[in-house]
């Protein structure tokens, strides 16, 4: 069995996002994508980097550098000096929309979400960015998340969390472009909960299994490769909303949460609500795999 979460950082997110464990610093680093901030600690160190936009998800380049996306595209961030350059920009004279989840594939590429500031619907794109080249995935979204990959299947897996489905899109495995039509992998609207799990940030593990942190429901779950439900690990607080996996032997399982539109009756879930879990899979069997490393 797994432990229980624990408290990684106790920072209160806003809108915690966009986990990310580099794997050649081992360090982990998120976002309060409201709040304009990059977040990370070393140790017992909490570290704190200020935007001057919304920033959301990110890749890493290499041991300094990371590509962040923003509300006005994808740039080049350097952790130790700040020094941050525009490499692509994307919805960047749109005042109305941000960047939402986003996350580097194994092909080298690098996929993000946009949507409405103000949650309005429809006003969303999913793109991906690959040597220089941006395409748009889909438009009309709301709410773009669940963006992770399987190498060895040759898919990629996105939500809009607002219709409840997580799509599987087929991909080219020489290019990492989508290839053929995407097909329905989990469908949330079919069976009554008494939390209605809407489905926020994914992370595929070693397995092949996709875990998938849901928006209001205290949990992260567990599908197979075939969109089976396996398992699912219970949080304190509602709003869990992006898992990955991390730590020397990525055993560990991270997942940042959110304080914004709180339900009133669940006022237990305040007291630990933004702040940012671990929960130690080793006694589970629990792996993840090395996040892409993002090719400019």
């Amino acid at each position: 069995m797994a432990t229980e979460p624990q408290i990684f950082d106790s920072r209160p997110c806003t809108l915690g996002e966009g986990l990310l464990w580099h794997p050649t610093r081992q360090q982990l680093f998120w976002f309060d994508i409201v709040n304009f901030k990059l977040l990370s600690r070393q140790g017992d160190q909490a570290l704190t980097w200020s935007f001057d936009r919304h920033v959301s998800a990110a890749a890493w380049i290499d041991h300094d550098n990371l590509l962040i996306a923003s509300e006005t595209g994808l740039s080049r961030f350097n952790l130790e000096t700040s020094q941050e350059t525009m490499h692509c920009e994307i919805e960047a004279n749109n005042l109305l929309t941000r960047s939402n989840d986003g996350r580097a594939d194994p092909w080298g590429g690098f996929w993000m979400g946009t949507m409405s500031k103000a949650g309005e619907a429809e006003q969303g794109t999913l793109y991906r960015w690959a040597r220089g080249e941006l395409r748009v995935i889909e438009t009309r979204m709301s709410t773009p998340n669940a963006i992770c990959f399987d190498e060895s299947r040759a898919c990629a897996y996105y939500a809009d969390t607002k219709t409840r489905i997580i799509w599987r899109q087929p991909i080219d495995p020489a290019t990492g472009w989508p290839a053929g039509d995407k097909q329905v992998f989990v469908d949330l609207r079919a069976t009554a909960f008494s939390l209605e799990h809407k489905p926020d940030g994914a992370v595929v593990d070693a397995e092949g299994c996709l875990w998938n942190a849901q928006w209001g429901s205290a949990r992260v779950a567990r599908y197979s490769p075939e969109g089976q439900f396996l398992e699912a690990v219970d949080f304190p607080t509602g709003h869990t909303s992006c898992p990955a996996f991390g730590g020397a032997d990525m055993s560990t399982l991270y997942v940042t949460t959110a304080r914004q539109k709180l339900p009133k009756d669940y006022p237990n879930w305040e007291d630990t609500a933004g702040q940012t879990f671990e929960v130690a899979g080793n006694s589970a069997g629990w792996a993840g795999q090395t996040e892409p490393r993002m090719i400019l």
